[in-house]
């Protein structure tokens, strides 16, 4: 029996836009409340019951987006344009290494209602 399992995760951080079209307001830096969700697909192990170990998975997440919290995100290398899209992929590209069956990667700022989350063979 195949589950998915999945951990929130949150962190302040601020950005601008610098590309010729970008909307005036979003030029100047700015700062978000970003939420997200990490999606891992798996069969539970036998002799535990689980997928994963959430507490352990929550760690790997909160040493992942630790260059994020509190960051200016045009200067976190990878994320020189960081747009939803952007920082869900970065934060993808950096967790599949460390978490076996990651499907997903979910970014959001809520008080927006924006977010983008990018899939497992979904094209980047």
């Amino acid at each position: 029996m195949q589950f998915e399992i999945e951990k929130d995760f949150q962190f302040e951080a601020a950005h601008y836009f610098g590309h010729a079209d970008a909307n005036d307001l979003f030029k100047k830096i700015h700062g978000h409340s970003f939420r997200g969700t990490v999606t891992i697909t798996g069969d539970a192990q036998e002799d535990k019951g689980w997928v994963r170990d959430l507490w352990k998975i929550e760690t790997i997440i909160k040493d992942t987006i630790a260059p994020l919290d509190h960051a200016l995100l045009n200067e976190v290398d990878g994320l020189e344009q960081p747009a939803l899209e952007q920082i869900a992929g970065w934060i993808f590209e950096r967790l599949a290494p460390q978490l076996p069956g990651l499907s997903c990667v979910e970014v959001g700022r809520p008080s927006c209602g924006e977010r983008a989350r990018v899939k497992l063979g979904a094209e980047r």
